[in-house]
């Protein structure tokens, strides 16, 4: 397991509700299943766990659960893991989420580094200025 790239890195993210009763559901089940295979499960405390318990090979993570997942959702070979993130900061962005509040949720170090990696949003966001501009001054 790796520690995190800066203090940054560690944070509290709301979730969707959905998401939260998810999470605890599947908790509990892990939990039921650690029960089953006693000494077997190596416990630590891991939100997502190899078969007994131990961190996820990353290689493994993609080839046996997120490439599968990509195919059974129609989204073509070539998208990353990582590619959630920017898909994340870009649909908020597109919502007109105030940037402040996706440079906390992605952890960056500086409203700066959101905006220059987020740009190409921009020309949205500044329709949806002159649109409440509009409302403002009819």
């Amino acid at each position: 397991m790796q520690a995190p790239k800066t203090r940054n890195s560690r944070r509290r993210v709301l979730l969707l509700p959905e998401d939260v009763e998810s999470l605890r559901n599947y908790r509990d089940w892990q939990q039921a299943y650690a029960e089953e295979l006693g000494d077997q499960y190596a416990r630590r405390d891991l939100v997502f766990a190899s078969t007994f318990g131990s961190p996820i090979s990353p290689t493994n993570f993609l080839r046996r659960h997120f490439h599968p997942l990509l195919k059974k959702c129609g989204i073509k070979d070539g998208f990353t893991f990582h590619g959630l993130r920017h898909t994340h900061a870009t649909l908020l962005l597109k919502q007109g989420v105030n940037p402040k509040i996706v440079q906390e949720r992605l952890g960056h170090s500086s409203i700066k580094v959101t905006m220059d990696t987020y740009s190409h949003v921009l020309p949205d966001m500044q329709q949806q200025a002159i649109n409440a501009l509009k409302e403002l001054f009819p």
